[in-house]
Parts: structure tokens; sequence; C-alpha cells
């Protein structure tokens, strides 16, 4: 097959960019299928806004004072910004058709692996370094077992998440790792024209991430493999190095959340980061990405990513108990999951069966 005649199949196998679907001669922005992502980001947005009424409703005292609400923000972006970095990677992942159980454990990993005495004696750049470059190691032993070893990828993540934990746990000792760089620990604290560097860092992945899924070739391969992988392979896309390369990217995702967490708390232990897997995929799900794959945006799970953490932040501004931010996570992940098996034009179908609305005329 020729690379151009591949390409072109390619082309029909992963359909066009996300954001290059035209809308339906006469069809309004809100019925038009293209259109989807955005109103889903606008609905979080609009959940956003709730939560911040809530909260106006809850503590007068505190959303009175304009400086304390935009400290508040800064709070909340600042918490959302590690696991919306993962939430980078496993969305990637998902909309290949994938999933990645082991991004806590890994994240945990790099932070004790960098925090090692050992480590710590090369700086920073020698700490930086090691977290990314453990993330990906991690990141290309899933991709190989699930590619090659023909795991599934909940078994394939599952044992990393295990043998990852136990790891850290070896290497620490079962102790809390001091760092002692100051440039780290630095980096929680600064800011760059009133915004936390934490959460410019969050943005810039983001919008890398953005860029690859929407404007690259690697993007619409990755769309295409989790749409229907048998096609995607028969186009001539190689599938098995297409998945490595997309836990590859999960695990350098996890590798910069790890210098972040371990810049918040200036130190790392095998327990940290637990259950950020199950954090990362709920964001992903209530930003719109298919658990089946083959369908998700950037920019929606960022949304994702900020309403979790804007539930935990009203959470503790009301003294509630971290049992019920669960159970409401727990929820909402539910919920989320439902809204995506309804479609509009089901529910339009229902409606005109029905007899609760009139036919398109034929034209």
């Amino acid at each position: 097959m020729s690379v151009s005649s591949e390409q072109k199949v390619e082309h029909e196998v992963a359909g066009p960019a996300p954001h290059a679907a035209p809308a339906a001669a006469g069809t309004s922005w809100w019925k038009d299928e293209a259109q989807e992502p955005l109103r889903r980001n606008l609905g979080l947005v609009g959940v956003l806004l709730a939560l911040f009424a809530i909260g106006a409703y809850i503590r007068p005292d505190l959303y009175s004072d304009a400086d304390w609400v935009v400290n508040n923000i800064m709070v909340i972006l600042t918490q959302a910004a590690a696991i919306g970095v993962v939430t980078v990677g496993m969305t990637f992942v998902i909309i290949g058709g994938g999933i990645d159980l082991s991004v806590g454990a890994l994240i945990a990993l790099s932070g004790v692996w960098a925090t090692t005495l050992a480590t710590q004696s090369f700086g920073p750049v020698g700490m930086i370094f090691t977290a990314v470059a453990v993330g990906i190691g991690a990141g290309l032993v899933n991709g190989a077992l699930i590619a090659y070893g023909r795991l599934v990828p909940f078994i394939a993540t599952l044992a990393m998440l295990v043998a990852a934990r136990g790891l850290a746990a070896q290497i620490s000792g079962k102790q809390t790792q001091i760092s002692a760089d100051q440039f780290i620990n630095s980096l929680a604290t600064t800011r760059i024209g009133g915004i936390p560097l934490l959460v410019i860092i969050l943005l810039v992945v983001a919008g890398l991430g953005w860029v690859l899924l929407n404007r690259t070739t690697f993007g619409r391969r990755t769309v295409a493999i989790g749409g229907n992988a048998e096609a995607a392979r028969l186009a001539g896309i190689n599938v098995r190095g297409h998945t490595m390369l997309l836990y590859a990217l999960s695990g350098l995702c996890c590798g910069i959340a790890a210098i972040m967490l371990t810049s918040l708390a200036t130190s790392s232990q095998a327990a940290a980061a637990e259950l950020y897997e199950l954090d990362a995929i709920a964001a992903a799900i209530i930003g719109g990405t298919l658990l089946s794959g083959g369908r998700g945006t950037i920019v929606g799970s960022l949304f994702g990513v900020i309403v979790f953490s804007a539930i935990t932040n009203l959470f503790a501004i009301a003294n509630l108990p971290t049992e019920v931010q669960n159970m409401v996570k727990g929820a909402i992940i539910v919920v989320a999951v439902l809204l995506q098996q309804v479609r509009f034009s089901s529910i339009t179908q229902f409606a005109r069966r029905h007899g609760l609305t009139r036919a398109k005329p034929q034209t």
C-alpha cells in the first residue's frame, strides 16, 4: 500500500478532526451532533456556577469577601493541577480504547524514586528526569503487556498498580521521604502574574494535549483505534506501537504530577496519590470521554477535574466528612455514564414515536 493511499484510508477510518465536523444545514447548534462537546462544556460551566451559588448560600460571610473568593479560586485550581495533568494522559488512553488503573501508583513510585537521597544529590534536574523516566518506563511496560502480551488493559494496569505500590514501599522503607531541594519545593508557592505556577503547568500540559489530539496525525490515529481497532489496523495504522505510546504518554503525565505533588507536600511516600486513578477516570467521563473509546476532549476533561476539585473545596468549606464527599463522587460518575448513553436523537425519536412532537416535514 502506498503512502498516499494509506493516508487516505486512515483518514476514512479516523474521520475528520473533532473540530472540523460541519453542522448540518438548517440545524441549530444545540441539536447539532458536532456541537455536543460545546454543549457539555457549557453544562459543566453551569455546574461550577451552581457550586459557587451553593457555597455563597452556605457561607455568605466568606463569599462576600472578593479577595477571599479570588484566593479560593486559586486554591481550587492548585488542588486540581496535579490530577488535571494525570487526567490529560488518562483521556488519551480512554479515547484509544484502553484504561489505566495504575496512575496513582506510578505517581507514588515516581515521587519516591525522585526523592531518594541518591537522586536528590543530582539536584532538581536529576529529580525531574528520574520522575519522568520512571513514569514513561512503567507506562511502556503497561503498553507492552497490553499490545504484545495481549492482556486486557484492566488486568495489566491493575497488576502494575499493585507492583508499583510495592516497589515504592520497598524503596522508601514505608517511610516518608523529605524533599530537601528548594527549587522543587518552591514550585508550589511560586506565582507568575498572580497565577500559581502549578496551574500554569497544568494549562501548558492541557494545551499541548489539545494540540496533540486535535491537530496531529497522532490524535486522529488515537480516535481511530478507539473507535475500531481492527479497521485502524487494516488501514495501515500500527495499533500495537500506538498503544504503547498512549500508555507512555500516561506515564509521562504521572511523572510530571509526581513532581507537582512532591512540591506541594515537600515530601513523597508510597501511599501518595491514592485513588487518583478513579478521580482521573471520573473527570474524563464527566468531560464527555466515552469509556468505550473513540471520543473525548481535553477541554471537557479539564472542566471535569475542576468540577471535582470545586466539590471537594465546597465540602471542606461546609465541614462535611470525606465519606459524604466520596458518595457524591460515586453518584456523579454513575449519572455521567448514564447520560452518555442517552443521545439527543434517541430522545427525539422517542418523542415523535409517542406523538409528543411533530415529525420534520419532508422536502
